[in-house]
């Protein structure tokens, strides 16, 4: 059994961190909602702390989930971060989805520290997290990963070693690209469907027999027919994905113009009120626009 800390008690981190305590691991805790480390804790054996900072200094192996590259770098960098108290030979692992040129970063102050780092992106949604089902897309050196193998398997079940660092990132924020542009797609293609008169259960049944079929659609597409909006990945966080990713592509000279619109349009969804729900909600803003509902008949 190892001596773990966890950063971050939301949809996804809160769900990681239960299994790590259920595997008997002793595991440090800290959220920026501190009740949650504090319920958390109560669940086996784990400890709430006040700050990063006191998670390291209990803790050999990091785990950190939290929403975007500036939460990331104050957790492990700031004031009260995780660089504060961390001893050499500590390793941390960012399971966050944040820039790959910010990470390389913090994974180089780190290092001089004699900081061992991983960026580790996971991907599988609120239910991967609760089933422990999690894919996990990892970037650093080959022999951290392997050495931390089996806490990885606590969290999830599907393991990627990309290479060098900033790598995981890249990886998994090229799979966010072709998942925040396949929505946009089926959301023009439903709402015209639906205003063109085809009724969508109909619709979702041709494309699921056709070329076009999508497990991601398929696993939507009931959601919007019965409006449920619930978060398991919220639009605000896809739009900031996506955002990513043009960064990056800016940074190698890679044109995204479909990327970019499809941002736009998440960006919009955003801005009509939708941020904070599942990303399927974000149809709504093209019906909206359009006067149209896509939902089941009964």
């Amino acid at each position: 059994m190892a001596n773990v800390g966890f950063l971050g008690l939301g949809i996804m981190g809160g769900p990681m961190a239960q299994h790590l305590i259920d595997a008997g691991h002793t595991v440090a805790l800290w959220s920026f909602t501190a009740d949650k480390a504090d319920k958390l804790a109560a669940t086996g054996k784990a400890t709430a702390c006040k700050t990063p900072a006191d998670v390291a200094a209990q803790s050999d192996v990091i785990f950190l989930c939290v929403g975007d590259t500036e939460m990331s770098r104050e957790c492990i960098l700031g004031a009260e971060g995780l660089i504060q108290k961390a001893k050499p030979g500590t390793i941390i692992v960012d399971c966050s989805t944040v820039s790959p040129s910010a990470s390389k970063k913090i994974g180089t102050t780190l290092a001089a520290k004699g900081i061992e780092f991983l960026d580790a992106p996971v991907t599988g949604s609120k239910v991967g997290a609760e089933n422990g089902k999690l894919t996990f897309m990892v970037g650093g050196k080959k022999e951290i990963f392997d050495k931390l193998e089996p806490l990885f398997k606590n969290m999830g079940e599907l393991l990627y070693y990309c290479g060098s660092a900033g790598m995981g990132l890249n990886a998994k924020l090229s799979q966010n690209m072709v998942l925040g542009s396949l929505l946009q797609a089926f959301n023009e293609s439903m709402v015209l469907a639906v205003k063109s008169g085809v009724d969508p259960e109909l619709m979702l049944d041709i494309l699921n027999n056709s070329a076009a079929k999508s497990t991601f659609i398929s696993a939507k597409a009931p959601m919007i027919f019965r409006r449920d909006f619930t978060t398991n990945f919220s639009v605000k966080w896809l739009e900031k994905d996506m955002q990513l990713m043009l960064d990056s592509a800016a940074e190698q000279n890679v044109p995204a113009p479909i990327t970019a619109v499809s941002t736009q349009m998440l960006r919009a969804a955003i801005a009509r009120g939708y941020g904070e729900d599942d990303i399927a909600g974000s149809i709504r803003l093209l019906e909206d626009l359009t006067g149209t509902q896509v939902k089941a008949k009964s």
